[in-house]
């Protein structure tokens, strides 16, 4: 195929050029950019109008000048070659090794922008992916195929969690086949290198593979990152028959670099300037997410984003909530009390939690203590409410009991190390536990058949 070099740019605006007369150009086409002193550098159409295309080059345009420079069009879209070597090997955000390893050589080539899966093939998700977090565990469980962001803040420990959960996940039966896939954009030096050094010392980077775009990478390669990660997480889930957990981070990051290059573009601003299609961009990595029927494979996924000013209102964590199955948050009173991982439960909620949890799946009691401990833990909060006003000495016996069991629920159950790794029958007993602080009485979501087997009833001394 003809591939046609063009000299001479219309334009440059930051990481997009601008080359004009071209002829039989495509969107998404990939391009060769070649700098007055040779240096070659790719870059990808981002936009085509009669004669004109908008290129966005991948390692900026610094050292481009309008006269001299080449543009030679690929006729294809970008493309990473990928085997079940990428196991345990760092790359950077277009797919290129950042570590010893090398090139990846493969006999095939991935489009990065995949096919939307079709939603008749489509497998409903079943089955949970154990973090050995007991808040995620007990409360809002991980199914395969969901996709269960966590809505953070900044100055909180979000990227000790992803990494905490990138190191414990696995899946209940050993025998099955699982990998985590971890891409992060505009993140500093010192955390890409704690992301790394946590995966290495404790031994689970060899079934990791990692995605890096530093914060001082151009941001054009922020939006490439996540389809890169995702085409590997596809090919590892689809072709190699494994079940891929998807950490995403920084989904903020990434909305922000999908707004400057809309403003580069002069397109017209939506909500807080991001792009008017930002959900429907969003929804084009989330929903690569899932199980299809007939393969073995699942994709989960955990996007992370950081909410400006703690607000979930704000458009990204807002239309994050619509594309996905549910929300983990984290609340920045619960990290002032040295509470970790600080999770705020009762905004947070797994919609996909009822079908992969049960005698079938975890244990037969674990959606009813589940309930439980919601319902209780919001009477806490109700509680706390009055005490402010009437004081805590004027609280009647059952409320003080509550505040009591409120207290234990957070430095016992929600606080957990961060190398400590909590297995779901470990998780369901601890609420068994903390539970049994009620009376039989209050505990109106259990049946009599689960509070017969697993109430911790006790004795005048308070011993079970």
């Amino acid at each position: 195929m003809l591939k046609k070099e063009y000299t001479g740019l219309a334009n440059i605006n930051g990481p997009l050029i601008v080359i004009e007369n071209v002829d039989d150009v495509a969107y998404d086409e990939m391009v060769e950019i070649t700098a007055p002193d040779g240096e070659v550098r790719k870059g990808r159409v981002l936009q085509v109008s009669s004669n004109k295309a908008v290129v966005q080059v991948f390692e900026g345009s610094t050292g481009l000048n309008i006269n001299e420079s080449r543009v030679k069009f690929l006729k294809e879209p970008m493309k990473v070659a990928l085997s079940k070597d990428i196991l345990g090997r760092v790359f950077n955000g277009v797919g290129e090794a950042a570590d010893d390893g090398g090139q990846i050589y493969s006999e095939n080539k991935y489009d990065i922008n995949s096919k939307p899966m079709n939603p008749y093939s489509r497998q409903y998700p079943r089955n949970y992916i154990q973090t050995g977090v007991s808040a995620v565990d007990g409360l809002m469980t991980l199914i395969r195929g969901q996709k269960l962001p966590i809505f953070s803040g900044n100055g909180l420990p979000h990227n000790q969690l992803a990494a905490q959960i990138t190191r414990q996940a696995k899946l209940g039966k050993d025998d099955e086949k699982f990998a985590v896939v971890f891409v992060a954009m505009g993140i500093k030096h010192d955390e890409s290198r704690y992301f790394i050094k946590s995966f290495e010392e404790s031994g689970v980077l060899q079934n990791v593979v990692m995605y890096v775009n530093l914060a001082d990478d151009p941001s054009v390669e922020r939006i490439i990152a996540p389809r890169v990660a995702l085409t590997a997480a596809e090919y590892l889930a689809f072709e190699e028959n494994m079940h891929i957990l998807v950490v995403m981070t920084d989904m903020t990051s990434y909305s922000e670099a999908l707004r400057e290059l809309s403003s580069r573009r002069g397109e017209v601003p939506g909500r807080k300037g991001y792009p008017g299609y930002l959900y429907s961009d969003l929804a084009s990595l989330y929903e690569r997410a899932g199980m299809i029927k007939g393969r073995e494979g699942s994709i989960t996924q955990i996007p992370i984003l950081t909410m400006p000013n703690d607000d979930i209102t704000h458009p990204i964590p807002d239309l994050t909530g619509y594309i996905t199955e549910g929300q983990i948050v984290l609340k920045r009173d619960l990290f002032q009390r040295d509470v970790y991982p600080p999770i705020n439960i009762l905004p947070s909620l797994s919609r996909l939690m009822k079908d992969g949890v049960g005698a079938e799946y975890t244990r037969e009691d674990h959606s009813d203590i589940s309930s439980q401990l919601y319902a209780a833990y919001s009477h806490v909060n109700e509680v706390k409410s009055l005490a402010s006003v009437i004081g805590e000495d004027e609280l009647s016996k059952i409320d003080q009991k509550y505040l009591e069991f409120g207290e234990k629920f957070e430095n016992k159950f929600l606080k957990q190390d961060k190398f400590n790794s909590r297995d779901i029958e470990e998780t369901l007993s601890l609420a068994w536990d903390l539970i049994s602080e009620l009376p039989e009485h209050e505990l109106d979501r259990l049946s009599e058949k689960m509070i017969d087997k697993y109430y911790r009833r006790k004795d005048e001394n308070g011993e079970t």
